[in-house]
């Protein structure tokens, strides 16, 4: 007993998530609804993985604030938003290219039965007062990324002057080497935590699988079908992004799988959050820019979810037999950017987003009901994407960091 344990201790985390998720598969379609007894199970890493992302947000955060001067913090926090917003603009647009083509929904007609609630729109305005929080204690006890990554930085740059002041330099370092220690200590207890994690996934995947069963993939099968295409196309837009700023793509996703794996079957992009931080450790980038990058990207960037916007809308376009005109097209692009962002961290905001647009363009809401029977294997796609491409963008931000530094040497 105690040789497997070590065995499996030993194993590669990949290795044992891919495993994990094939067991889970088949153990799905063997036992369908029998598969709910795992339940907790898959429970129980959502909850390890959120007990863990706030120190390691709020540390890591400090620690890399003091690792680099504080123009070159807002120089890349100007890159990271303004990739996020276009990546987000471009995977709209693939969406839509690529449902075009297929016609997802054409042929299928609205009972007019269906019915979902949709959540509120807070809106982009409330989102970006959001950074700020009224308190330190809500932004920790309502889990507000935008908020911790605020408090994180503001602290992060108060002990970097006092670091860096004459009269108080020495309590500003005994200050850091708290942080510091503690930073090491939640790295410590969150590689403990990752032993779970395929046993999580096994869970979760297996009772995923054998909840939804055969009968709702092919009732919208061929929407299912075009999204993950476009999903694909998106991910090959990243590698080819990876090859012009010359990044093994190979190298990239041999550190990036465990992430994608776990987004996937979570459909978490913050539950994620420690994974994709360990990736990103691997890849060699930068701590001063990931610490800020992915906690800030698992909030506001979702180009999965934009590709989910595109689609949804030639789907509910093709029912009522509305073609969509090339006006119709920008606004889609424009309010489905928008939305993205402006729902970010909000429960169901997937719902909302597409909602968002169909109110815009004069939908039926009845078709976000239909589509709200796949919800869950879409979102394991869409969120999947939304964690690589935090991880695609911060590489990319970290390569023009480095030729920044060495053109500065240069001269």
């Amino acid at each position: 007993m105690m040789t497997m344990w070590k065995r499996y201790i030993e194993a590669s985390l990949t290795k044992k998530i891919t495993v994990a998720l094939i067991l889970g598969f088949l153990t799905g379609l063997i036992f369908g609804e029998k598969t709910a007894v795992l339940e907790p199970f898959g429970d129980l890493l959502l909850r390890l993985l959120q007990f863990i992302i706030v120190p390691l947000i709020l540390f890591t955060l400090i620690v890399g604030v003091n690792q680099t001067r504080i123009v070159r913090l807002g120089r890349m926090g100007g890159k990271v938003f303004l990739y996020y917003l276009v990546t987000s603009a471009l995977a709209i647009t693939v969406g839509i290219g690529v449902a075009s083509l297929f016609n997802p929904g054409t042929g299928m007609t609205l009972e007019g039965n269906e019915s979902v609630d949709v959540p509120e729109n807070p809106g982009i305005a409330d989102v970006l007062l959001n950074i700020v929080p009224e308190n330190i204690g809500t932004a920790f006890t309502e889990m507000n990324l935008l908020g911790i990554i605020f408090t994180a930085i503001v602290f992060g740059i108060g002990i970097s002057y006092l670091r860096s002041s004459a009269e108080q330099s020495e309590l500003g370092e005994r200050i850091y080497r708290v942080v510091e220690a503690l930073n090491e200590t939640t790295l410590i207890v969150m590689k403990g935590l990752l032993q779970y994690v395929p046993i999580g996934i096994f869970a979760i995947i297996a009772g995923v699988v054998g909840s939804q069963g055969a009968d709702t993939l092919f009732s919208l099968g061929n929407f299912i079908f075009v999204l993950y295409v476009a999903l694909l196309l998106q991910l090959m837009f990243y590698i080819v992004i990876l090859l012009m700023v010359k990044k093994r793509p190979g190298t990239f996703f041999r550190e990036a799988r465990s992430p994608m794996i776990t987004a996937f079957v979570t459909q978490s992009s913050s539950g994620t959050l420690p994974l994709t931080l360990t990736a990103a450790e691997n890849l060699g980038l930068s701590k001063s820019l990931y610490g800020f990058s992915l906690p800030f990207g698992a909030t506001i960037n979702m180009d999965g979810a934009a590709i989910r916007i595109a689609v949804s809308t030639v789907f509910a376009a093709n029912v009522i037999g509305q073609p969509l005109g090339f006006a119709d097209i920008l606004q889609i692009v424009l309010i489905g950017t928008l939305a993205s962002v402006g729902t970010a961290g909000v429960p169901g905001a997937g719902i909302i987003m597409i909602a968002t647009v169909f109110s815009q363009l004069g939908l039926p809401m009845e078709a976000v009901a239909i589509l709200a029977a796949v919800d869950v294997l879409i979102g394991m796609g869409a969120t999947c994407l939304n964690v690589t491409g935090d991880l695609v963008g911060t590489t990319v931000i970290n390569k023009t960091e480095k030729k920044g530094k060495e053109t500065v040497n240069a001269t």
